[in-house]
Formats: structure tokens, C-alpha cells, sequence
């Protein structure tokens, strides 16, 4: 989707920032970056954007894209086939569904020209960083403006989803600039399991399954990926214990010998596949052309990888090589964990 916020590429992580959030505490927030919390807004511009922010929920309640394209910013109404497509994947869970919004936050953007890695420390952060009340949103590339950001807990039959909304304002209006919609689980299991049967993993000796486990709730617990919380900190330091050390992280390969061949994997994480738990290997190649070649060559990735990490088969149901050329450009191959000798 086109959308007004441009995303960060390492928010997911949710990178711990206890000492700089403690350094801004104490010298002030970063020139240029000023965040409001709910209680900081004046009472107009606060009534403002939870207005708006219901306004477009009801909207997306309903599966009423059409007046929500009107509602949204130029560049996002221009292109808005993948906001359509959200809004009618997910309005079927909202139907009878009473959201309860969250406190907004109010981000400003000063200066003439799009900030290239813009942090926004929100509310009072204390001497171990974040607390109850506090966020940090993370932007790379982000235009000057002013923007809202409400976000709706909506709980129904379909389980429990996050609603949020990016809004820019435009004159006196508050006009929809990106949309995220999440749900609380990941193949039919919350932040508690994932945790939980982490915790259970690493006691059990199972560093890499652990790990893997420890990914997936990191990518349960904020609605927004490029926000942290109290909790998403604690979280990250918890999980950054359980890192083992042979796997690609933060930015850094990891060797995988397949065949006698070396590859450098890029990154190795789960994902959900309607109900099942698959496990994403992606790895460097110099070219994806001869697609023939290239799935034995994930094949035999995938065979390297369960010989190397063979407790994976319990926590599994498949597992997909990728990969990937200098452009970018990926070639995918699924193995069921059944098949794989």
C-alpha cells in the first residue's frame, strides 16, 4: 500500500532504549521530533483525532472503502486497491464487534524536508527507560506534518484484532494516511502461548525452537511494528538472552554448509500458514534465472537446515527456503516437515 508513513526496516526488532530514552529524559526531546500523548494534546486537537480515528473505524466496520477513500490523503486515495483489499479480507470480524480505542498520540514533524530516521519519545520515561504510559515510534523517511495515531482493541468471534490508523492533518482536517489491521493470534495462538511454550523450549534445551517462538510473539505484542512499548522492551531483552548464536540477526548472515556448499542464510523466521507454524529460511544466491536449478538448491537448503536444527521438526509443520538474488528478487520452495529425510 502507498501510504503516508513510510515503514522502518528493523522496527520489528523492537529495539530496547532504555539509556537513549533516559538521555532524552533528562536533556530534552530531539529538535525537530515532538511527540503528545493524550493527556498532552490541547482538549480541540485531541477531540479531533479520536473523532476522526472513529469516524474511520465505523467506516472500516461497515466495509465502507469507498467513503474511506474519500476520507484519505491524495497519495493514498490514488492508489487504494490495497486498503480495499484489507478492509473486505477483515470488515467480516468486526461485524458486532464494540472497539474500545486506545489513548491517541500526536506526532510533529517540523522542518521542510522528510526526516531520514525520525524517533518520537511520547509520554515520561523513568531511569529504566519506558514506563506504563510511554511509547517510542520509530520512522524512517517521514514527510514534515502533523499526524494522529489511534488505535482500536476490537474483540470478536473471530478473535480478539488491533485496529490502527495513521491520520495527517490537511488544513482542519484529519485525513487517513495508512491503516493497519492485526489479529491477536498467529496459527490459532495469542502473545501468552508463544511466550509460554518459549519459556518451555529454552528450559527444554531447545535454543533455536525457543528462539523462533520468542520471534512470533515479538510480532504479536504491538499493533504497530514501528512502536515500542514498556512492554515491547521487556520483552526484546528477554528474547535477545535466548538468541542462539548461529543464526542471522540484526542485519548479520549466518553460514549454512549444504552439499558441500557454503550459503549465507539472511534471515531464518516462523510464519503462519492458516493454522500451521512454518519455518522461512532465506539465503543469498547469485541468480534465481534457472528456477529449475534453484528449488533442488532449496531442497537441499532445507534438508542442511533440519540436520543442523533437527528440534525444529517438533515445532513445525514445514519449512520454506528462499532464495534470495542481489536485486532482491526471491524464489520459494515449500518442504512439509513429513517429507523432508
Amino acid at each position: 500500500m502507498n501510504s503516508v508513513l513510510p515503514r522502518s526496516t528493523s522496527l520489528g526488532r523492537f529495539t530496547s532504549c532504555a539509556g537513549l530514552a533516559l538521555w532524552l529524559f533528562l536533556v530534552g526531546r530531539a529538535e525537530g521530533e515532538t511527540c503528545f500523548t493524550a493527556n498532552d494534546m490541547d482538549p480541540a486537537t485531541r477531540s479531533a483525532v479520536a473523532t476522526s480515528g472513529q469516524r474511520y473505524y465505523d467506516l472500516v466496520a461497515r466495509g465502507d472503502s469507498a467513503t474511506l477513500r474519500q476520507a484519505a490523503i491524495p497519495a493514498v486515495a490514488s492508489d487504494f486497491s490495497g486498503f480495499e483489499a484489507t478492509v473486505k479480507d477483515n470488515q467480516p470480524a468486526f461485524v458486532g464487534a464494540k472497539a474500545a480505542p486506545r489513548p491517541p498520540f500526536l506526532l510533529d514533524a517540523q522542518g521542510t524536508a522528510p526526516i531520514p530516521h525520525a524517533e518520537f519519545f511520547c509520554g515520561v520515561f523513568g531511569s529504566r527507560g519506558q514506563t506504563a504510559d510511554s511509547a517510542v515510534f520509530y520512522l524512517n523517511n517521514l514527510p514534515p506534518g502533523k499526524y494522529g495515531i489511534v488505535i482500536f482493541d476490537v474483540p470478536s468471534s473471530k478473535g480478539a484484532h488491533t485496529v490502527s490508523f495513521i491520520l495527517q492533518q490537511q488544513g482542519n482536517d484529519w485525513k487517513l494516511g495508512d491503516l493497519y489491521i492485526k489479529s491477536s493470534q498467529i496459527a490459532g495462538h495469542d502473545l501468552r502461548w508463544f511466550i509460554t511454550h518459549a519459556h518451555d523450549l529454552k528450559a527444554k534445551g531447545q535454543a533455536h525452537n525457543a528462539w523462533f517462538y520468542y520471534l512470533e510473539a515479538r510480532n504479536l505484542i504491538s499493533p504497530l511494528d514501528f512502536m515500542s512499548t514498556q512492554a515491547t522492551d521487556k520483552l526484546y531483552d528477554e528474547s535477545q538472552s535466548a538468541q542462539p548464536a548461529d543464526v542471522p540477526s540484526e542485519g548479520k548472515t549466518a553460514d549454512l554448509v549444504a552439499a558441500g556448499i557454503t550459503y549465507k542464510l539472511i534471515s531464518i523466521f516462523p510464519e503462519a500458514v492458516g493454522n500451521d507454524l512454518d519455518l522461512i529460511v532465506k539465503y543469498q544466491a547469485a541468480s534465481i534465472s534457472n528456477t529449475g536449478q534453484t528449488f533442488q538448491t532449496n531442497l537441499s537448503v532445507i534438508k542442511a537446515l533440519v540436520t543442523k536444527y533437527p528440534e525444529v521438526r517438533d515445532a513445525f509443520a514445514a519449512v520454506v527456503a528462499r532464495a534470495v538474488d542481489p536485486a532482491g528478487r526471491d524464489y520459494g520452495t515449500l518442504l512439509a516437515m513429513k517429507d523432508i529425510k
